[in-house]
């Protein structure tokens, strides 16, 4: 009898402990916006018709007003709700926020609560100094004209950027933080970020000067021992890198993801819970089995806010560990999502700085609208309209003499205008902004006709093996590719006025200066001689808009077999 008192004590013992401390799991929220490139106001977006998924309708989707709506919401039905980055939310931005310097959407994040971010590769679009500016506040830029302009002084992102990837060139020491542990509720939940180690390969170099990118995988491992020192409860990796899916961004527990986060996920300390990703502009919600075996989320929402990563976790504080969670992606319906009146406010006040400049209308199209949309052979309707815009301003023997202009897809941000219906097919400036928002300048090279080609070649398995990044080119510059063919093996039948392409002779080639030095890994034409700068990218597609009523080409500049 006396052993059983004394187990029933112990057990009394335990139950009032457990009593005094509580219940040791805790279920939190965490939200996430990537790819948000400063669009403060909603765009159109595609989803399913869940009347008849073969089927798709355009909403209205993002802008700061409804995701204030929405974490809100989700705040007041769960107060332990986390709002992180997983990165771009500046550069590529629409006059707005651009012409502004981005600060409004700064700005907007903050009271939105953002928690963290990780850096992507378009948040040193202007450098790193202008990135520590962004995270310290102040007016000291590397643009006057832009900077301080929302507000006389300028505070700063409450929440850190980070990247366990980013080192200083010279000193080897970490450029940026590696991670942030958030309290939310009982929990400790620790984001560890890194952007993708190609950065250098898609900014000027310019925005990256100084910096050293290194494996993301190997950097987040590296991160993971003194995160579990610090008594992390959970760990979520938020990884500037991803892929794509064959199935919808509200299929749950894909098995169809692609790409580079693929190799990432598997690799990455099996202490991560879950992935967040950004970069491919692709919304969806897979499974990837770690190095343990064991599948684990996946997920990555539609570019502009038009979508929200959402993680629900259930978190055991006494283990350290996650015992449940559900992710989703949520449309942000600009029509249906409560609005946010601090968000509202913030709007208004940057629409009436830019405004009188955005909404003037600047030219009328053939067709209510030129998108960006690429055909199976690479190019796009836009991609033609821009290349010749850029030709245009170029050919003038005082501006290069150029006689072929190539153009990064990446570079192409928008449709033309990027909202549907458009009855009158005017454009406003800050359409055309808002599809070349970089302020790019255009340069004039001379490359050989064999460099032409070597440069065509690299379209191909660009960014990764099976990655295609189709160059778009100016009228009269036509070729053939054949997707049947090795790498390097690609391209024939070059042609300039219908006139084959000499290997030997020198032609002058218009790019914008991101290609000129290599850009999104065109490294042919950073062998480019007799440099001539010129305008700015915008100012010549405004001039060619404005110069006549521009209708798309439909004719074929490039033609693909297989």
């Amino acid at each position: 009898m006396k052993n059983n008192f004394l187990l029933i004590g112990a057990a009394l013992s335990l139950s009032s402990c457990s009593m005094i401390l509580g219940p040791s799991t805790v279920d939190v929220t965490v939200i996430g916006v990537n790819d948000f490139h400063g669009n403060l106001l909603p765009t159109s977006f595609r989803v399913p018709d869940p009347a008849d998924r073969t089927k798709t309708l355009t909403v209205q989707a993002g802008g700061v007003e409804a995701i204030g709506g929405i974490l809100a919401e989700a705040r007041k039905a769960n107060p332990n709700t986390v709002f992180v980055g997983v990165g771009d939310m500046t550069g590529a931005s629409p006059l707005i926020s651009g012409l502004l310097r981005d600060e409004p959407t700064i700005d907007a994040l903050n009271g939105l609560g953002m928690a963290v971010n990780v850096v992507g590769n378009h948040e040193f679009d202007y450098g790193f100094a202008e990135l520590q500016r962004y995270q310290k506040g102040g007016c000291n830029s590397n643009d006057a004209t832009k900077a301080c302009k929302f507000n006389n002084t300028f505070t700063g992102a409450r929440f850190p950027y980070i990247a366990a990837n980013v080192l200083d060139e010279k000193t080897g020491q970490p450029a940026l933080p590696a991670y942030k542990i958030v309290q939310v509720g009982k929990a400790k939940v620790a984001f560890v970020g890194a952007v993708l180690k190609d950065t250098p390969t898609v900014i000027t170099p310019a925005g990256v000067a100084g910096l050293k990118f290194e494996d993301e995988v190997k950097s987040i491992n590296a991160a993971i021992p003194a995160i579990k020192r610090l008594g992390a409860d959970a760990i979520v990796a938020l990884v500037h890198q991803g892929g794509t899916s064959g199935d919808a961004f509200d299929i749950v527990n894909c098995k169809t993801l692609t790409g580079p986060i693929v190799d990432i996920a598997k690799n990455l300390d099996p202490a991560v819970s879950a992935i967040m990703t950004g970069h491919t502009h692709r919304g969806y919600n897979c499974l990837v089995p770690g190095p343990d075996g064991k599948d684990r989320t996946v997920i990555q929402g539609d570019a502009l806010g038009h979508l929200l990563q959402r993680l629900d976790m259930t978190i055991d504080t006494r283990a350290n560990r996650v015992t449940a969670i559900r992710a989703s992606n949520v449309v942000v319906d600009a029509a249906k999502a409560p609005k946010d009146a601090a968000m509202t406010a913030l709007v208004q006040k940057a629409r009436g700085l830019t405004d009188p400049i955005s909404k003037t209308v600047i030219a009328t199209l053939g067709v209510e609208q030129i998108t960006r949309a690429a055909a199976p052979n690479g190019e796009s309707l836009l991609g033609r309209v821009i290349a010749d815009s850029q030709l245009a301003a170029a050919a003038p023997a005082d501006k290069g003499g150029a006689v072929i202009a190539f153009m990064n897809p990446g570079g192409i941000r928008a449709d033309l205008p990027v909202n549907v219906p458009n009855a009158s097919k005017q454009v406003t400036y800050g359409d055309a902004f808002t599809v070349q928002p970089f302020g790019n300048i255009l340069t004039v090279i001379t490359l050989t006709g064999a460099q032409i080609k070597e440069a065509l070649e690299q379209q191909f398995d660009n960014p990764s093996a099976g990655s295609n990044r189709i160059l778009q080119v100016s009228r009269g510059f036509t070729y053939t590719w054949d997707n049947a063919k090795p790498k390097g093996e690609k391209v024939s039948d070059i042609k300039l006025g219908g006139q084959a392409l000499d290997p030997a002779a020198s032609y002058r080639v218009v790019v914008n200066n991101f290609l000129a030095d290599g850009g999104d890994g065109f490294t042919a034409l950073a062998k480019g001689t007799n440099r001539l700068g010129g305008d700015l990218d915008i100012d010549a597609f405004r001039a060619f808009l404005t110069s006549s009523t521009v209708t798309p080409d439909p004719t074929e500049r490039v033609k693909r077999l297989n």
